[in-house]
């Protein structure tokens, strides 16, 4: 079952040699279940901390965050995790072994991760390449790969940290149309974090926008724009010039 997600005035707070610095302050949003969030904003503020103050990485030094309203824990296996590297997957394994970890580590039986496997694999269309190592994959591949790993334990979150930032236009583009079948088909909730204006418009239901020093909400918009979405329509592009404006002030 996907999960709602509530950030209450989330902080964080890192220690430095050069004394404290204040990552986020004060951040508060929601997701609705099955809701696909964008945090956009430019390096340094704040939006890879709040994915891990989620994943449970980090634990707020001020605020709280509820997952179908009780509070996170680390040890919850609710939430799926995919970041921008590649090395993410475990190079020893083949790609249905990466993806039957999670469930080897739930003590699931061989028949049932062969067939997890294989039914993630599908949907991501890499039924084929289920016995292949990571190396002899494409950069696209291997993200696709490690989206099913993250998928095949049926966890109630999926958070992305840039995933597709590291690969070519083309496959970058073709990726974003990937990931939105997959979300339609599973109806995760997702928060996936970018840089990339047209991706975060490409993508989500909702976008955040991010102010940096220290990591502040500046605004919440929705792309009320109907799926499959046209990136040269001009609702698409007036989007883009909405989100940018917000960006830029």
């Amino acid at each position: 079952m996907a999960q709602s997600i509530e950030a209450r005035k989330i902080s964080f707070q890192y220690q430095t040699n050069a004394g404290p610095v204040l990552a986020v302050k004060e951040a508060s949003f929601t997701v609705a279940p099955t809701e696909f969030l964008c945090v956009l904003g430019p390096s340094g503020c704040g939006k890879t901390t709040i994915l891990n103050m989620l994943a449970g990485f980090l634990t707020p030094t001020g605020g709280e965050i509820l997952m179908d309203g009780k509070p996170i824990s680390v040890r919850e296996h609710n939430r799926g995790v995919v970041f921008q590297d590649f090395a993410q997957l475990f190079p020893w394994r083949t790609a249905r072994q990466n993806v039957e970890f999670g469930l080897e580590m739930r003590g699931a039986s061989k028949a049932e991760r062969r067939e997890t496997a294989q039914q993630f694999l599908k949907l991501v269309k890499l039924e084929k390449f289920a016995d292949v190592y990571p190396h002899q994959l494409s950069g696209g591949m291997q993200q696709r790969i490690a989206i099913a790993r993250a998928l095949a334990y049926n966890p109630g979150v999926l958070l992305m940290d840039e995933p597709f930032a590291a690969l070519d236009a083309m496959t970058r583009d073709e990726m974003q149309k990937q990931l939105t079948e997959v979300w339609q088909a599973t109806r995760k909730t997702v928060v996936y974090i970018t840089h990339n204006v047209a991706e975060a418009v490409f993508l989500a239901d909702h976008v955040l926008v991010m102010a940096p020093h220290p990591g502040t909400i500046k605004a919440r918009i929705p792309m009320a724009l109907p799926r499959p979405r046209d990136p040269l329509s001009a609702d698409f592009v007036a989007l883009q010039r909405q989100v940018l404006a917000n960006l830029s002030h």
